[in-house]
């Protein structure tokens, strides 16, 4: 039992690399992507660009509605998995139709977007989800198998052509251009990666499991009604994460000015909302095996919940105490605050808080998720998604993606209180003080040193050799308290 749990902790960590490896690379390169957009294009266009994605999020869960949390524990534990996954893909493909042509529809009928670029930014953005969200099903295969080696390539390579055709853009003599065809062009570059990204899952995925459409309705009704209470959960989720760029594009005149300040910020502060689901993704068909056959699943929760806080710890200490910084690099000096009016620097300081909590809130969800307790995390979601609703409608209005960021910390909060211990309740976890002492002598050794460096990041460069230290400064960290052995 001991090499089984020692083997099944090295593939959940094996899986949590990759994935890691992926993000960060391909953060890298939306770094450069976002540095190339904020450069080429004006300000009111750059704003209509975040829209655009911004817009389609919301949808894009719902055209999830669930699937990929249910995929890999049915996947998984499946006798016949080919057959499971095929019934996946159809289900997913129906639900991305309705879904998404939905929200094309709708925002060409609004009249608050007529006469604006943004329908016909929404519908050349909305290849990106459409073909992201069948490669999501297909990594089902790499999930099961602890093969994310693939997921790398396919998503790094994805990444690569559609940064390479904005930065050629931009190479080619653009700069805050006003034309709205460099705009579709760009938005159009997504596009192109995101058919290579799904060539290249369906080749691989193929080695691993034979990928075919199966119309079982039986089976496809089987799997849509242990979606369906997860599908409004994510639903509820995506309403109180990602919602906000939406609103403040129905609240606000200047939603394209607003959206450009805030939607980088979003894009931004993205990677810190995914790592945590990409390791909680990792563990569920372990956790969810263990749990089924009754074994003791604490130290592996404790394990991940320590791994959760320091990712969290990370996304939100960087976007607190380094936030110029970042946002100069990510874009140019015109999205930084002024006397008068506040900047991508301001959001990023204000969101570092969500940043931090969002992985507590999501463990929550997986522990919620692994017991079927639909119904309380549902209802906890949807309060949350309520709150998020009414203070945006408050304080959008007046106080723009500002009031935006402050909804999101009021909501955050409420949820990790209202959440965490329902997940303590349900699925105990061995968390001894070792654990406590790790993540404080980790967290707080950082703190220290990116307030240290802070004053020297006076240029691009200097902030980029900061990123490179600060990296080879949590490698170390990380190995001084042990923490390698701690997880593994």
């Amino acid at each position: 039992m001991e090499y089984t749990a020692h083997m099944s902790s090295r593939a959940v960590a094996a899986s949590t690399l990759w994935q890691f490896a992926s993000q960060i690379t391909m953060a890298a390169l939306s770094i450069v992507a976002v540095k190339f957009v904020a450069i080429g294009l004006t300000k009111e266009l750059a704003g209509i660009y975040n829209s655009s994605y911004g817009y389609l999020q919301l949808f894009g869960i719902l055209a999830d509605f669930g699937l990929y949390a249910v995929a890999v524990r049915e996947v998984a534990k499946a006798k016949d998995k080919e057959r499971t996954l095929g019934a996946l893909i159809v289900l997913r493909a129906v639900i991305l139709f309705l879904s998404l042509g939905s929200a094309i529809v709708f925002v060409w009928v609004l009249p608050q977007w007529r006469g604006t670029p943004l329908p016909m930014g929404v519908l050349l953005a909305s290849l990106v989800p459409a073909l992201t969200l069948l490669a999501g099903i297909i990594r089902t295969v790499f999930q099961v198998r602890y093969a994310l080696q693939y997921v790398f390539v396919a998503e790094v390579t994805q990444r690569i052509i559609s940064t390479g055709i904005i930065v050629a853009i931009v190479l080619m003599g653009t700069r805050e251009s006003a034309d709205v065809s460099v705009l579709y062009a760009m938005l159009l570059a997504g596009g192109a990666g995101a058919v290579i990204l799904l060539a290249i899952s369906l080749i691989a995925g193929n080695r691993l499991m034979r990928i075919r459409p199966v119309f079982d309705r039986l089976l496809i009704g089987d799997l849509l009604k242990k979606a369906a209470p997860f599908g409004v959960a994510y639903l509820f989720l995506a309403l109180y994460r990602q919602f906000d760029l939406t609103l403040i594009a129905l609240l606000r005149p200047d939603f394209d000015l607003q959206n450009a300040y805030y939607g980088f910020v979003v894009r931004m502060s993205d990677m810190g909302f995914v790592l945590p689901t990409f390791l909680l993704n990792s563990t569920l068909p372990i956790l969810s095996e263990r749990d089924e056959k009754g074994e003791d699943t604490s130290s592996l929760l404790g394990k991940t919940f320590l791994i959760i806080l320091i990712i969290g710890a990370v996304s939100g200490l960087f976007a607190a105490l380094w936030p110029e910084a970042l946002v100069r690099l990510m874009t140019t000096n015109a999205y930084l605050s002024t006397p008068t009016q506040a900047g991508s620097d301001t959001a990023l300081l204000l969101i570092a808080l969500p940043m931090f909590l969002n992985g507590i809130i999501l463990y929550c969800f997986y522990v919620l998720l692994t017991r079927h307790v639909w119904r309380r995390l549902t209802l906890t979601l949807g309060l949350g998604a309520v709150v998020a609703l009414v203070c945006n409608v408050m304080l959008i209005p007046q106080h723009g993606f500002v009031g935006a960021t402050i909804t999101s910390i009021i909501v955050h909060c409420v949820l990790t209180i209202l959440l965490l211990p329902q997940a303590f309740r349900e699925m105990p976890m061995r968390f001894p003080r070792a654990f406590a002492m790790q993540f404080l002598l980790f967290t707080g050794s950082l703190a220290a040193t990116l307030w240290l460096f802070r004053p020297f990041l006076n240029t691009d460069i200097a902030t980029v050799l900061g990123l490179g230290a600060m990296s080879v400064l949590m490698i170390g960290l990380g190995k001084a308290i042990g923490l390698e052995k701690t997880v593994l």
